[in-house]
């Protein structure tokens, strides 16, 4: 949850700045444009790495989830096996 919140921050404060800065910085409009641009640029690649970030992490979360599975099933059938041969 703390990624989540922390890429809305993010991605919040950058839009906000970048109205604020178009807002209270008159110049020309090409100049205005490419600078907008530009910071829509920023911000696509925040977004972008932000949501790489987080994939990774659900990524490696997920594995390692897999091998706790893996693992528990292995030892059930350990231990299933020893019960079995303890009956026969």
């Amino acid at each position: 949850m703390k990624t989540n919140k922390t890429i809305i921050g993010i991605v919040s404060g950058l839009a906000i700045g970048a109205i604020l800065g178009t807002l209270f910085a008159p110049d020309k409009g090409c100049n205005t444009r490419r600078k907008m641009a530009k910071k829509g640029n920023d911000l696509k690649n925040g977004i972008k790495d932000g949501v790489n970030s987080l994939v990774s992490s659900l990524e490696n979360k997920y594995e390692k989830l897999a091998s706790k599975g893996e693992n528990i099933i292995d030892e059930s059938k350990s231990k299933f096996g020893n019960i079995k041969n303890e009956v026969e």
